[in-house]
């Protein structure tokens, strides 16, 4: 692992700096017109539920409807990646017969 330290944030408390386009403080208020040139970027964004460790023998005879037991509990939080960077952890929720992620905190990483 890293060296970097985890501080948990919860989003009600969250405020960002404004920057400008090239990382500087910025003046005044900013718009999603500021952010235009980065619309198109593409993100992978992955919500992950727990982990489970198995051989691949084992792997190789699930079927469809197979249990897996993961290493988190019902209700406890769920962690949010960007590219593969954790960035926030959150809850699962039902929307109209759909499952969702409400991002519950932020993760901030000093680096």
């Amino acid at each position: 692992m890293s060296d970097q330290q985890d501080t948990n944030i919860p989003l009600d408390e969250l405020e960002a700096p404004q920057r400008g386009p090239l990382g500087e403080e910025a003046l005044g208020p900013q718009s999603a017109a500021d952010l235009e040139a980065v619309f198109d970027v593409p993100v992978r964004i992955s919500a992950v539920l727990g982990h489970s460790k198995m051989h691949v023998s084992d792997l190789l005879k699930l079927a469809s409807g197979t249990v897996l037991e993961l290493d988190r509990k019902v209700g406890e939080a769920i962690d949010i990646y960007v590219n593969d960077r954790l960035v926030a952890r959150g809850e699962v929720v039902l929307v109209e017969d759909k499952l969702g992620v409400t991002m519950t905190e932020i993760i901030k990483t000093d680096r």
